[in-house]
């Protein structure tokens, strides 16, 4: 299983100087299977370069899957880009919630119209399906590969995801918090001994006490649940608008005195499992 990231910012992109390293896109990881599914959770900014490198890959015809957490802007706002949408060939099924009532499609096809853009949501070539999935739901994908959601504490909802494919495990759990009364259940349902486990880190400890109705976590949070659910790797992501590279790698300091086999989120890492090929602290 190949997992890549082509975007690991919340809330807005954050290009400049200060956020070279680890990329400024919004959220969006594709996972490749060994059955050759191609999954994509959210489609953030970095689903457009994600995009361009598909059309390389699989010139003649490109099926995926496309997991949406939720419909907040950082998490749709690359999909009018994805070119592979241009393409009559290809076909994607686009999975998700409804969202405060809204059918899932009309939330999509809300932001590829006038007059926010100068093409519609119906002149998208792909061959487009739309399905509404929801807590505690399953999905097979292709004959080895299928995806469990689960409900995350996050304002307006928002969903988890675990994907496993031939005795390997994924989670993805991004726009999640953490209750007074200990660990989200459903986070550590979804993490359960994860070969990696993709955990939202936006706030330090301090921004977390002051933001609590945010729907975000902070790094310390991510680390207790990779110990909880003993989970292979952890990989922060989300990252605040506001953090600077050398922020980041402070936060990853910090971390890995909690858990060490973390790393940082960034635009480009790609990680084969069941080994990651990275070399990591005891």
């Amino acid at each position: 299983m190949r997992i890549r990231f082509w975007g690991v910012r919340g809330t807005i992109p954050s290009p400049g100087p200060d956020t070279i390293r680890y990329g400024a896109n919004t959220s969006c990881v594709d996972v490749f299977t060994s059955d050759q599914q191609i999954v994509v959770f959210d489609a953030g900014t970095g689903i457009r370069p994600l995009g361009n490198q598909l059309i390389k890959e699989h010139p003649g015809r490109i099926v995926g899957t496309i997991f949406v957490t939720h419909t907040h802007w950082d998490h749709i706002q690359g999909f009018p880009f994805f070119a592979p949408l241009q393409f009559r060939n290809n076909r994607f099924v686009v999975v998700g919630q409804r969202r405060v009532g809204q059918q899932l499609e009309n939330v999509l096809a809300g932001q590829i119209s006038e007059p926010y853009l100068p093409f519609g949501y119906n002149q998208l070539a792909a061959d487009i399906l739309v399905k509404e999935m929801n807590d505690g739901e399953t999905m097979v994908i292709g004959d080895a590969t299928s995806v469990f959601a689960a409900a995350l504490d996050h304002p307006g909802g928002c969903l988890g995801y675990r994907l496993e494919n031939d005795g390997l495990a994924f989670a993805y759990c991004t726009d999640t918090s953490h209750g007074g009364d200990g660990l989200d259940k459903n986070v550590l349902r979804l993490a359960h001994k994860a070969d990696l486990l993709v955990h939202e880190a936006s706030f330090t400890p301090e921004e977390r006490v002051r933001f609590p109705d945010w729907g975000h976590s902070s790094w310390q949070e991510a680390a207790e649940v990779a110990q909880a659910a003993d989970v292979g790797m952890l990989a922060l992501f989300h990252h605040s608008p506001t953090a600077n590279d050398e922020q980041l790698e402070e936060i990853l300091v910090q971390t890995r005195t909690l858990f060490p086999r973390t790393v940082l989120a960034r635009e480009g890492l790609s990680l084969e499992l069941p080994n990651a090929g990275l070399e990591l602290p005891e």
